[in-house]
């Protein structure tokens, strides 16, 4: 498995960046290859990327979601990652979000391009959009304050 992180300042509070990172199907809007996530319930998502030209699918749970503070993920069916979302609070209205991204390429292309640092990049340029739309906003679309507990083996205190 490869491990990608990447952490971005955004200029909203830390409750505002949160909740909207938890409006998963509006994640095209702002991730590059992402085409669709569908939430197919509290803690179960379905995601149709187009990687390198190909459309790529697979199912993934939240194993652990605590307001304002982190969501965790690994995959349950496709190309096998995991990883944690944490959100940190900066003060005066500014927040930092860091993802740390588990992944295993699969085939000669994707661990080509996992070499070369694309994933890491991509990203980076994706958290850079994130911060984008949420600024331009000011305030997010929507919000789920739910918690799961099923702590996340790459979770971080």
């Amino acid at each position: 498995m490869s491990i990608v992180e990447k952490s971005v300042q955004v200029n909203v509070p830390v409750s505002t960046a949160y909740n909207q990172w938890t409006q998963f199907e509006q994640f095209p809007e702002f991730m590059d290859g992402i085409t669709e996530v569908r939430q197919l319930d509290a803690t179960r998502l379905h995601w149709r990327a187009d990687i390198g030209g190909r459309t790529k699918e697979w199912d993934a749970e939240i194993t652990e979601q605590l307001p304002d503070q982190r969501i965790a993920w690994r995959s349950t069916s496709g190309a096998p990652n995991a990883g944690i979302v944490l959100f940190q609070d900066l003060g005066g209205g500014r927040s930092q979000v860091t993802v740390q991204m588990d992944y295993a390429p699969q085939g000669i292309a994707e661990s080509v391009a996992s070499t070369l640092g694309l994933l890491s990049r991509r990203l980076d340029d994706n958290l850079g959009r994130f911060k984008q739309f949420i600024e331009a906003r000011g305030q997010e679309t929507g919000a789920w304050r739910g918690q799961v507990d099923q702590p996340h083996e790459h979770a971080r205190t």
